[in-house]
């Protein structure tokens, strides 16, 4: 500030000047205009850009703190401390946040804050935080704050927020390849890792089994097209070891330092490791040859825990048709998990009863097992298939064995058991 108070003092002195050049008034007055015009457009190049970097907070313990979190920092020296830029904002207690929730239609909005205050919370926790201080020039560095101090005014600060595509670190993302002209995206949008949108969530979820089991059993295949690293940033870890190996136009890497802010106290980011589908196999042959030798013997037992698999299969088969029919939450859709946990499967509920009262189940109970296995049997087959198929061989291998069991051991008995 005091850099523009002091270029601007400069007119001042104009008078004399122009009055030894010559004796005009109205020469004066030009004089004096036009370097007043010349020192309000240098003022602001006087003062001291700001510096930007972005902060990488590690994974928390509550659920939606799993895949981390990032901001953008803006540490100008005409404020009195650095400025956290954080787009991962959203408030349970609004309105509606719940059935948007369900809908697939959240609303999340950046607020601007002191950076002390925004990392009060996370060295409460225990979560590691770290910022990447990024070589942008006096004028990237400068619209980028503009733009963002813009978007942070409250008729502009909420958006729509999708999982994959539009989050914290997405927002982030976008933000920095804006300010550089879209040097960004061009390095990394035509590399990959072959990280997937479903093997970044699970993993990153695999602390909590119902959380890991619920995105494994609900993605569908759009879930595992391999990414690109442009689109890996979804994860802002991920996002860190992008920007650690971008360059500028003219070779100088864009991080230029990484300062650890905050130590991380809780365990460490679940490490990357490939999903071995013959575990599940195992398990699944397992179970098929136990139900093949109970069930002449123990017919009754067999059929109540059928019933209690397949009154799991039209849950969570439900579960996911309504997420494919009725949610905006695209990465759900066409999810062919479906074959595997049929909603058909309320229907069989009736024969199943039958056979544990030591009744015939009747014909329709046959077709309909018989139907179940045959819809598993196609989960297989769309598998095989070449065309962006589904990363679900280690369900067909656990429930493919299980519904050809169910439907050979009890489907197959012509008579009531007694």
């Amino acid at each position: 500030m005091g850099r523009t108070e002091h270029a601007a003092a400069l007119p001042a002195r104009a008078p004399a000047a122009g009055a030894a050049l010559n004796g005009s008034p109205a020469r004066d007055a030009v004089v004096r205009t036009a370097l007043l015009a010349l020192c309000l457009l240098l003022a602001p190049l006087a003062q001291a850009a700001p510096r930007i970097g972005v902060a990488t907070m590690l994974p928390g313990e509550i659920f939606f703190e799993r895949f981390g979190h990032n901001a953008i920092v803006v540490d100008d020296p005409a404020l009195p401390e650095p400025v956290s830029y954080n787009f991962g904002f959203f408030d349970m207690e609004e309105p509606g946040f719940m059935a948007r929730f369900v809908r697939g239609d959240m609303r999340y909005r950046l607020v601007a804050l002191p950076l002390s205050h925004d990392l009060a919370y996370y060295r409460e926790v225990g979560r590691g935080v770290s910022i990447q201080w990024l070589d942008l020039d006096p004028a990237q560095a400068g619209a980028l704050a503009a733009a963002l101090a813009e978007n942070a005014r409250p008729e502009n600060a909420v958006y729509r927020y999708d999982y994959f595509t539009d989050n914290c670190s997405t927002r982030v993302r976008d933000a920095l390849d804006r300010a550089l002209g879209g040097a960004l995206r061009r390095q990394v949008a035509g590399r990959s890792r072959g990280n997937t949108f479903r093997g970044d969530a699970v993993r990153l979820a695999s602390p909590a089994p119902w959380m890991w089991l619920g995105f494994d059993l609900g993605l569908g295949p759009a879930a595992d097209r391999p990414n690109s690293l442009w689109e890996d940033a979804f994860v802002p870890m991920r996002l860190a070891d992008v920007l650690a190996g971008v360059h500028l136009d003219d070779g100088r890497p864009l991080v230029i330092a990484t300062e650890e802010i905050l130590p991380h106290r809780l365990a460490p980011e679940p490490p990357e490791s490939p999903r071995r589908w013959w575990p599940w196999l195992l398990a699944g042959l397992a179970l098929a040859v136990a139900i093949r030798l109970a069930a002449p013997r123990h017919p009754r037992v067999v059929a109540g825990a059928a019933m209690a698999l397949w009154t799991a299969c039209t849950v969570l088969g439900a579960a996911m048709l309504f997420l494919w029919v009725g949610t905006g939450h695209r990465f759900a859709w066409a999810n062919h998990n479906l074959l595997l946990f049929p909603p058909l499967s309320l229907l069989l509920l009736h024969g199943g009863w039958r056979i544990v009262r030591g009744r015939a189940p009747g014909v329709a109970f046959r077709v309909l097992a018989w139907a179940v296995a045959a819809c598993a049997v196609l989960a297989l087959f769309l598998h095989l298939l070449p065309v962006l198929p589904q990363r679900n061989a280690h369900w067909i291998a656990l429930m493919l064995p299980v519904h050809l069991a169910l439907a050979w051991a009890l489907a197959a008995r012509p008579r009531a058991t007694g």
